[in-house]
């Protein structure tokens, strides 16, 4: 008997490059082989220690329905945190009603496209991008428009490639900063610059921030905020997680954050619809608030000290380049391979250096433009300086038997 039909939607939807691989990587292991991940940004540090208490601590006799919109007690005290990093005191502060709590920032982003996108429209992407863009655009029917950036310019995202990418059907430019998966940070005036190109051609500037603490430039705390842009107060959109920061990613808890009135209460008719964010996780998103500056300051060292691991290490290869992020804990390498994506196959397959091997993202999906980044793959540097030198062995070795294949 057939299988009823599958839509379109559903048939088309991109595959993700970060798991696309996982099945080779489950047969690695059957085989005994251990496998070094680094296609996924998942922090092996540990979960914020007063987010670990708090979960411990809850003993409400019932995990009852939050507000859609989240708690009152979360909503105010990640207000608060903004107001005390980002906003200038030149500005409004944010308020507890112009935060929204979803589940994880892909829901953020998903209840933003919702709100100001209908299908057909279009959004623009800097690529390399996170690939759950493309993936929430196809579930609505929303065409990604991509503006080029180059390794040879740090992945900048340029006022003027944006201008020339608009059309009248773009309704909003998503940006990450620090950037996933390039670790481009944007400066105060880029924020604004692009802000600008928005505002002319009556678009949204969705700033995705979760990264926001793993900067690695001396004598910057916090990456720039779009939330910090004057003039710009109803053209621009944060999403934030409690995933990345504190080590949280299992947690789902997220924002989206708005002084425009009209986009939220848009974004809040989707969040009624699914009832609440998570109860229980949002209680302990409130105590990782609360995390220690010392707990956070010893992780972006350890992230900087794996970054500068890594980037020495890779360029350190024979046809491998790749630039010097300036935050998060992502990177794009450049390989001397014709098909990444092969080439990391082959790592999961057929190569291993004594019962070890690697798993790498192949960069081609973070791409809208069709045969871009064959040659590249993303890494993730979230384990620690052991682990990863020997990946990097790892992916020394196996690059060398593909050469000689």
């Amino acid at each position: 008997m057939n299988s009823p039909p599958l839509s379109n939607r559903g048939r088309l939807a991109p595959a993700s490059p970060i798991r696309r691989l996982h099945p080779y990587s489950v047969a690695a292991a059957a085989r005994g082989v251990h496998v070094h991940h680094l296609n996924i940004g998942q922090p092996d540090l540990p979960t914020s220690s007063t987010m670990r208490a708090a979960y411990k601590a809850f003993d409400e006799p019932v995990v009852a329905y939050s507000p859609s919109q989240g708690t009152a007690e979360l909503r105010g005290g990640w207000a608060d945190y903004y107001n005390r990093l980002v906003v200038p005191p030149e500005m409004a502060p944010i308020t507890a009603d112009q935060v929204m709590i979803t589940v994880g920032g892909s829901e953020a982003l998903l209840f933003l496209l919702a709100a100001l996108c209908d299908p057909g429209d279009a959004i623009l992407v800097a690529e390399p991008y996170y690939t759950n863009y493309a993936g929430f655009a196809h579930l609505l029917g929303v065409q990604v428009l991509p503006v080029a950036t180059y390794a040879s310019e740090g992945f900048n995202i340029l006022p003027e490639r944006v201008r020339a990418a608009a059309t009248d059907r773009c309704r909003a430019l998503v940006v990450p900063t620090p950037g996933n998966p390039t670790g481009a940070v944007l400066s105060q005036a880029e924020l604004g610059a692009l802000a600008a190109v928005c505002a002319d051609n009556r678009m949204t500037l969705i700033s995705d921030e979760v990264y926001r603490e793993f900067v690695y430039e001396d004598g910057l705390e916090v990456a720039p905020s779009a939330l910090s842009l004057p003039g710009f107060e109803q053209h621009v959109v944060v999403v934030d997680s409690v995933s990345k920061r504190y080590s949280a990613c299992g947690a789902r808890v997220g924002c989206l954050v708005t002084r425009n009135e009209t986009l939220y209460a848009a974004a809040l008719k989707f969040a009624q619809a699914r009832l609440s964010p998570p109860t229980v996780d949002q209680h302990a998103a409130v105590a990782a608030l609360a995390t220690p500056a010392a707990e956070m300051r010893a992780a972006v060292r350890e992230y900087k000290h794996r970054r500068d691991v890594v980037v020495a290490g890779l360029n350190a290869i024979e046809g491998v380049s790749c630039p010097n992020p300036a935050g998060a804990f992502y990177l794009v390498a450049d390989l001397p391979v014709d098909d990444a994506e092969a080439f990391c196959i082959f790592l999961l397959q057929d190569f291993d250096v004594d019962g070890e091997t690697v798993m790498l993202a192949p960069a081609e999906g973070f791409y809208a433009s069709e045969g871009v980044g064959r040659n590249q793959v993303r890494l993730a540097y979230v384990l620690g300086e052991e682990p990863l030198r020997r990946s990097l062995n790892i992916i020394a070795a196996g690059l060398a038997a593909w050469s000689r294949r």
